[in-house]
């Protein structure tokens, strides 16, 4: 995990190496003032020479500026350093989320994934910067103070260290302590940010159903367990506070005691004294860094190992190292044995043989959970079959790379997303480099004309978080504009109309039929008078695929198809318009 985390310095080694070199540069100096005050003391106090002592304070004070200037840069530089760490890590993680399938985003909140690439990151950048350098800054000025200690006076160098060993066991426990509640605390974020965009983003359901006193409730919960984990952290860090200003005090307290002592004597002169004194209090200061380090690191540990975790995590879906990029497809389509079975073991599609022509339209009907959807999710790799194969005019799918495939299909689901931002944003989407005209040519034919006109700024009105400002219809012709400007060889209509009211139903029915022509078409549909037309019915059970036929030809097969059929309307209607 370390050569990984180290894997981040290499693009900014020179920044990296001008801030650690500056910190050097400053600990060193805060070493060479108590020798400086020694010799002043000692050599030139004595003989009371005003002018020598005045130009040793001129040179103090040009060291000083000198030295706040390092640590500027040190502050400066430093941070810049964490920062960009922290962007590139954050990167590299919202691009492993982009390689994953959609199983792996069934199984995983939103909101914790949110806390992955943001909470996580907050501290990793702290420790990128401090962490090597604070760990080499403090062994080197413990190390010279104490080597320029025992250059004064051996015993009392002794004496003034001796409690140093009890100072890092404490260290070792309370940092292991503060590292477990860490992780604690970052799980607890993550169910936290979660359960509030769960609750936020279902507000209006919430409110439809009067359930804000139960929000509360839940909201409540996750506030106290977060509350007592940081309550955890704070407590041990207290008590790692405490025994570590309690050391350091003794420290000083020590050296000022036997100093005294030892000056008392006559084995140190009062510049030798007061030398040492200020050098035990530099051989504290990064002491009581340390404090600061046992709050900062756990944290950044256990960020990064929840971020090394998650890099881990291979994409259950890849392109095969030889994939090469689909051609144009016309749009035949052939599942040869075709099985489909969730991580816990459930199949779903057993042994499924499909052949479908360029440019037929074929509904897909059955009951909820007969697998549907899911055959259909198969075809553009939303998730991966278990065993057989898929081919599109030949080429399997597992052959070809994932970017080139799904911008060959197109999909227009019942829950349409939109991105925040502009009407015209979102019908970009659908192929980000069209041209205004083509925009306008794809608004036209999903007839959002109309739509557009009556925005306040057109193509350029903002429509909220998900459209909250457009209804469900204009959503759906949004999205309907979306694919019309992808212009895919193949499309996928999943439940696109159910939603929606009868009048407008018919509506955008008429912009999916438009749609449709010249286009292999799949459609999933509970509206049964929707497909009538479709050139074939597959009706899907779990069983598997048990009928396959136009719908006249199902409905004089007075199988499960008609069965549906005079369900929803009636035996009337006789399968005849």
């Amino acid at each position: 995990m370390l050569k990984q985390f180290f894997s981040y310095y290499k693009p900014y080694k020179r920044l990296f190496l001008i801030d650690f070199m500056c910190a050097i540069i400053s600990a060193v100096l805060e070493l060479i003032f108590p020798i400086a005050v020694n010799r002043v003391i000692d050599e030139v106090l004595p003989d009371g020479n005003l002018k020598m002592i005045i130009m040793f304070s001129v040179l103090l004070f040009t060291m000083y500026l000198f030295n706040m200037w390092m640590n500027y840069i040190v502050v400066a530089l430093g941070h810049e350093f964490g920062i960009n760490v922290e962007t590139d890590m954050r990167r590299d993680l919202f691009d492993h989320y982009q390689k994953q399938s959609y199983t792996y985003f069934d199984n995983v909140k939103t909101g914790e994934l949110l806390s992955r690439v943001t909470t996580d990151l907050f501290d990793i950048s702290e420790v990128a910067h401090h962490g090597p350098e604070d760990v080499f800054i403090t062994i080197m000025t413990l190390l010279g103070a104490f080597l320029l200690m025992l250059n004064v006076h051996v015993p009392l160098a002794v004496i003034t260290v001796f409690l140093l060993p009890l100072m890092g066991i404490a260290l070792f426990v309370f940092n292991k302590k503060m590292t477990q509640v860490n992780t604690r605390i970052f799980s607890n974020v993550a169910k936290f940010t979660a359960g509030i965009g769960n609750s936020l983003s279902g507000i209006r359901v919430v409110k439809a159903f009067a359930n804000e006193a139960h929000e509360k409730k839940i909201f409540e919960g996750y506030n106290q367990g977060f509350r007592e984990n940081k309550l955890a952290f704070y407590k041990t860090m207290a008590i790692s506070s405490s025994f570590n200003y309690i050391l350091v005090r003794l420290i000083n307290l020590f050296a000022f005691l036997a100093g005294s002592y030892y000056t008392v004597i006559g084995e140190l002169s009062l510049g030798e004294l007061v030398g040492f004194i200020l050098l035990a209090n530099v051989f504290v200061r990064p002491l009581e860094k340390i404090n600061n380090m046992i709050e900062l690191y756990p944290k950044g540990y256990a960020g990064f190992k929840r971020f090394s975790k998650e890099l881990k995590r291979k994409p259950d879906i890849v392109d095969q190292p030889d994939a090469y990029p689909a051609p144009a497809f016309k749009g035949d389509i052939e599942y040869h044995q075709v099985s489909f079975a969730y991580e816990d073991g459930k199949t779903v599609v057993a042994d499924a043989n499909l052949s479908i022509k360029s440019g037929e339209t074929i509904a897909f009907v059955g009951p909820s959970g007969a697998g549907k959807t899911t055959l259909v999710n198969l075809l553009p790799r939303f998730y991966e079959v278990t065993s057989g194969a898929i081919t599109i005019d030949g080429h399997n799918i597992q052959d070809v790379t994932m970017e080139s495939l799904r911008k060959q299909i197109g999909i227009v689901q019942q829950d349409v997303f939109l991105f925040t931002g502009t009407v015209r944003e979102n019908v970009l989407y659908g192929r980000l480099d069209a041209t205004p005209e083509e925009v306008e040519a794809a608004i036209d034919a999903a007839r959002l004309r109309e739509v557009v006109e009556d925005l306040p700024q057109g193509l350029d009105t903002e429509i909220g978080e998900r459209g909250v400002r457009l209804s469900g219809g204009q959503k759906q012709r949004l999205s309907i504009a979306r694919i019309f400007l992808k212009n895919p060889s193949i499309l996928i209509l999943d439940e696109a109309t159910s939603a929606l009211d009868t009048q407008t139903e018919q509506f955008i029915q008429a912009s999916l039929d438009k749609l449709a022509q010249g286009r292999t078409t799949l459609i999933i549909a509970h509206r049964l008078a929707t497909i009538r037309h479709a050139d074939r019915i597959i009706v899907v059970t779990p069983d598997g695929i048990t009928e396959d036929g136009t719908h006249d030809e199902l409905i004089a097969l007075k199988g499960h198809y008609a069965e549906l059929y005079f369900a929803q309307y009636g035996r009337d209607n006789g399968g005849v318009e």
